[in-house]
């Protein structure tokens, strides 16, 4: 499949779809399609790539992030 990537614009004969909350999507990389569809931490804002956390409608990359925001019931690890 031929087409352009939405994030960079790049023309790529290896571009692949992903559907998300039912719109279609094209990309070029992966890192091009976390740019465009993962979350911000809403702390420290980098893009979530992993589980990450919630907490009161907000997502966080880690319990510390969450902590320094208030959620102080955020546990990274649970014994």
């Amino acid at each position: 499949m031929t087409g352009s990537c939405e994030v960079c614009g790049n023309e790529y004969d290896k571009v692949f779809e992903i559907t998300a909350s039912g719109k279609r999507h094209v990309f070029d990389s992966f890192e091009c399609a976390i740019q465009a569809l993962a979350p911000r931490c809403a702390h420290c804002g980098c893009r979530v790539i992993g589980h990450g956390t919630e907490a009161g409608g907000r997502m966080f990359c880690c319990a510390h992030c969450a902590h320094h925001a208030g959620a102080h019931e955020i546990q990274d690890r649970v014994q």
